[in-house]
């Protein structure tokens, strides 16, 4: 539902809980921010700022830590999320494993269960995985008010409808949340938010983010929302039609970006036959010294170069991030890279490219962003009124 069509009385909670919502808002952002700073943030006098703070401690919402004295002025605090204050139960299931953890309002996920795929099977994997999701809400009951999962697939109307590294076509995770609110997402384009919101992008306006793992997938985030386009399934990147019309992508699709730069071009060039494990393939590649090898990583590299600067001409964006082995692919191979990328800028971009940097939460990225759309999900009025009243 748009913002603009919110029922008057969900309109009514929100403004109820502005200002707490704020602070919780300054806490996220920030880690380890002091009150002080959050006040001077949000325009609040020191008064507003001790009253907010106090009721959302009595919440068990946020704690309260004496800041180091740094001289003249009034003492403050440091606020983190409340020892016994809500979570998140997040997920991130991918190509070959999948990982199950908590998150309290920093955002920050903790993992607690994780597994290599026991079947290619969706119902034993997703099984599985909610066993994992299960042993969360067992331990910490109502604590948990909601769950994000991540997905090494294509999410349409906050479904799965195809993933084809998997060789899955649409698949049912609502068992994974019992009756709490779920949200899921792409795993490449929640690695974005997580860039956008916290990471390699923070304070960028607009944010492109790109990742290679089993495929190419990512997203293009603006003021830390993701693009997802009419139904949710925007960002599919690796399916741009950049590669070699010859070639049928799994996902059904011919020409796919992804087929010339993941571990499957590589083992195409070098005459191997497909690799059941992509990443894997693609890693060991890497750092292989073999002259045949890193010319064919070479290749890959400026394919994956010059398929970014078209994204880069199309989408405009402040910052690009590579996650996965992206960042990897473009230093084993930099020059080749950076050739392709130049080359492949429109002339008036030249000067002045938008800077490419590794992303910062490396192989937790997905875990990061589930945990911070499904923590969007709970800081509402709405849910901060049913957090107080089991108080």
């Amino acid at each position: 539902m748009p913002p603009t069509a919110r029922p008057e009385h969900l309109r009514t909670e929100d403004a109820r809980w502005r200002g707490a919502l704020a602070v919780l808002g300054e806490m996220r952002r920030t880690p380890g921010v002091t009150r002080a700073a959050v006040a001077q943030r949000l325009g609040l006098s020191s008064g507003s700022a001790t009253d907010i703070t106090a009721r959302l401690r009595d919440l068990e919402l946020l704690a309260e830590t004496p800041a180091p004295a740094t001289g003249r002025g009034r003492p403050t605090t440091v606020l983190t999320p409340h020892p016994n204050g809500p979570l998140v139960a997040v997920v991130d299931l991918r190509l070959e494993d999948w990982r199950c953890a908590v998150a309290a309002l920093d955002g920050a996920p903790r993992i607690v269960a994780a597994d290599v795929h026991a079947s290619r099977a969706p119902a034993d994997v997703v099984g599985a995985v909610a066993e994992g999701v299960r042993g969360v809400l067992d331990r910490y009951g109502d604590r948990v008010r909601a769950v994000g999962a991540a997905v090494t697939a294509t999410v349409q109307h906050g479904e799965v409808v195809q993933a084809s590294t998997l060789g899955w076509d649409a698949v049912d995770l609502g068992v994974l949340a019992r009756d709490l609110p779920l949200v899921i997402g792409n795993d490449a384009t929640l690695e974005g938010v997580a860039e956008a919101r916290g990471g390699a992008a923070a304070g960028a306006a607009t944010a492109l983010h790109v990742t290679i793992e089993g495929g190419l997938g990512g997203s293009l985030v603006v003021a830390g929302r993701p693009v997802d386009g009419a139904t949710g399934a925007g960002g599919e990147f690796g399916h741009l039609p950049f590669g070699d019309p010859g070639l049928r992508c799994p996902c059904g699709a011919t020409g796919c970006w992804e087929l010339n730069v993941d571990g499957r071009a590589i083992a195409r060039r070098l005459g191997d036959p497909e690799p059941a494990d992509p990443r894997t393939y693609l890693l060991t590649a890497l750092s292989s010294p073999d002259t045949g090898v890193r010319a064919a990583v070479a290749r890959a590299a400026a394919d994956f170069g010059r398929g970014l600067a078209g994204l880069v001409n199309a989408l405009d964006p402040d910052v690009v991030t590579l996650g996965g082995l992206a960042w990897p692919l473009r230093t084993a191979a930099g020059a080749e890279f950076d050739s392709a990328f130049t080359g492949g800028l429109m002339r008036f971009r030249r000067a002045a490219p938008p800077k490419v940097l590794a992303a910062a939460r490396g192989d937790d990225g997905a875990l990061h962003g589930a945990a911070a759309v499904a923590l969007d999900l709970f800081l509402t009025g709405t849910g901060l009124t049913a957090w107080a009243e089991r108080h």
